[in-house]
């Protein structure tokens, strides 16, 4: 797509699209509208302005200079991509200058039920786009350019596409009025809570989807659909809030699926060069979602340009390349990112049906600038034997014509075994730092978890590898040894997951600390203590139960009724006058 020369991009006005003026209050309008999006933009191409953002909406959403300029270029497909007609893709940006919206209860509450690699991102905006380019006589360029954004922090790529698809054709006919009303309906919508299955009204349909909770099995086959509950007009159901057609996005790389998923796993930097936006998008979000259940700490950009904020920080060779998937369609990149030590070329997606030439491996020094070949590019060697019997189960899938979305089951199985596998002696370790139940005693702190040793997890590995439980050939201890174990222990990946273990079992702590509290004889201990001790066990109760109601201990409700007895069994053996101090009024 033409970009506008030189200048950056500019606000148009628009109905509504009035200046920012500030993020809106927790009790104000939009309050369900934002437990899902926090805006939806529409971006134009003016002809003196370049790319130009029409409106925000809500108006009052504030969005910073550089996120609006980001919005913009990475709302419309480059010149390199050629995309006529209707395409869909997303983006992924940094957020600017601090969190301007405060999170409201029941967006805690959401998160703290959801797998962590579907909670919300605190730093970060996702882009759903839904482009036309259509040829328009009334237009000066001779074409109608125009993209419909979502912007949300939830990763529900699938659930925000399907909406996109319903609500983007209308509204290129009928603009913003139709905007107005699919804004005040999504307003209405019931909150995002893991585990529900929600029926979410919009223009006339039902979209029934169910959220995931950390409660969710793996499914070892296609999604089961749900109930229609006798709804009219009968809902459209969506199978995954999030999740891909992974099969479809890695047919062209099918031979090298656990390459990738170890150079997912090693936090490496990867560069994925696509025809289009959609495919970048689609493939950069394939791969970051092969790891689960482990969540990808590292940063990706499903969709990436030159005009990016963060081009020059990706670029630089001052120093070693980051750790981040990057989509980009711009050939311009090859030559730009040279020094990166993974690429992956894919050409134009085929048509369904048998299983298109694989790229070849081959090693970085046969990229050209402007004519590299479909490959994936690396001197990486794999840890793992390739696993035939998985291509033969595919290729005998294809010749059956097994639907895409058993195929898809066969491969994310796959891949959750590997991650599995990879995990367990991580976590088999990570228990035995958990301190000995009969260790904890009601009246004294805690004991502490056992610090993480590196060296002490590798001679654990002989007793507990992943030999263990996958029958995979190949080096498996390798991933996690010495020099080449060592890039794991740095990834992102390694300290997203010991940081959320580490909470998880600081929390177990203390709430088995509380129940040690509640099973002991209360009475007892206030006999010989003094008003300042039963005062601090008081507070110290009150901030375990305020803690527990907002699900951020594993405490039964049992045990919740007897601490609340005992902070008033405790207050009710106080003088008066502390009583009130302790319980206003």
């Amino acid at each position: 797509m033409d970009q506008g020369s030189g200048a950056g991009p500019h606000r148009a006005r628009g109905r509504l699209g009035a200046p920012s003026c500030g993020a809106r209050a927790p009790g104000a309008p939009w309050a369900r509208f934002s437990a899902w999006l926090e805006c939806v933009c529409v971006v134009t191409f003016d002809l003196e302005l370049g790319q130009a953002l029409e409106l925000v909406y809500p108006s009052d959403f504030q969005l910073t200079d550089k996120e609006k300029s980001s919005i913009c270029y990475l709302s419309f497909p480059d010149s390199h991509s050629g995309c006529l007609g209707d395409t869909q893709f997303s983006f992924r940006i940094r957020q600017c200058g601090g969190q301007r919206r405060p999170w409201h209860t029941d967006d805690r509450h959401c998160d703290s039920g959801a797998p962590v690699s579907l909670q919300r991102e605190p730093a970060h905006y996702f882009g759903y786009v839904y482009f036309r380019q259509v040829k328009d006589s009334s237009v000066k360029r001779g074409y109608f350019q125009k993209s419909l954004v979502l912007v949300s922090r939830l990763p529900f790529v699938r659930l925000f596409q399907a909406l996109l698809s319903l609500v983007a054709p209308e509204y290129f006919d009928k603009l913003a009025p139709c905007l107005e009303a699919v804004c005040d309906e999504v307003d209405q919508w019931p909150a995002p809570v893991p585990g529900q299955t929600l029926n979410l009204p919009v223009m006339g349909v039902v979209l029934q989807v169910h959220i995931p909770s950390r409660a969710d099995k793996p499914e070892s086959g296609p999604p089961k659909q749900c109930s229609h509950e006798n709804l009219l007009p009968a809902p459209v159901v969506l199978t995954s809030v999030h999740e891909l057609d992974l099969f479809r996005c890695f047919r062209p790389v099918l031979a090298h699926v656990q390459l990738l998923w170890e150079l997912m796993l090693l936090g490496e930097p990867l560069l994925v060069l696509a025809p289009s936006p959609a495919v970048s998008s689609e493939m950069v979000l394939a791969l970051t979602s092969c790891l689960q259940p482990l969540k990808f700490c590292c940063d990706y950009r499903p969709y990436f340009t030159v005009h990016d904020s963060e081009f020059k920080e990706f670029t630089t060779r001052t120093q070693a390349p980051p750790s981040v998937v990057l989509g980009v369609t711009n050939p311009f990149f090859i030559k730009t990112l040279q020094h990166w030590p993974h690429v992956l070329r894919i050409g134009e997606p085929k048509m369904p049906g048998d299983l298109p030439k694989q790229v070849k491996l081959k090693k970085p020094s046969r990229l050209k600038t402007l004519d590299t070949k479909p490959g994936l590019y690396t001197a990486y060697t794999t840890y793992l034997h390739r696993d035939k019997a998985l291509l033969r189960r595919l290729l005998k899938g294809l010749q059956k014509k097994r639907p895409s979305d058993v195929q898809t089951a066969v491969l994310r199985r796959h891949l959750l075994e590997l991650t599995q596998s990879f995990l367990s002696p991580l976590e088999h370790y990570m228990a035995s730092l958990m301190p000995l139940q009969k260790s904890i005693t009601p009246w004294k702190t805690p004991p502490q978890i056992h610090p993480f040793h590196q060296d002490d997890f590798l001679c654990s590995l002989e007793h507990s590898g992943p030999q263990l439980t996958c029958l995979l050939k190949g080096d498996r201890l390798g991933l996690y040894r010495w020099a080449d174990s060592r890039r794991f222990f740095k990834s992102p990946h390694f300290d997203g997951w010991y940081r959320q273990r580490h909470k998880e079992m600081a929390q177990k702590l203390e709430a088995l600390h509380l129940e040690a509290i509640c099973e002991a004889n209360i009475e007892i201990w206030m006999k010989d203590k003094s008003e300042v001790e039963v005062v601090d066990l008081v507070l110290k109760l009150r901030e375990r139960l305020v803690r527990a109601q907002g699900h951020q201990l594993p405490v039964k409700e049992a045990t919740l009724k007897r601490a609340r007895l005992y902070i008033e069994t405790v207050i009710g053996s106080l003088p008066k006058d502390l009583q009130v101090v302790l319980c206003p009024p």
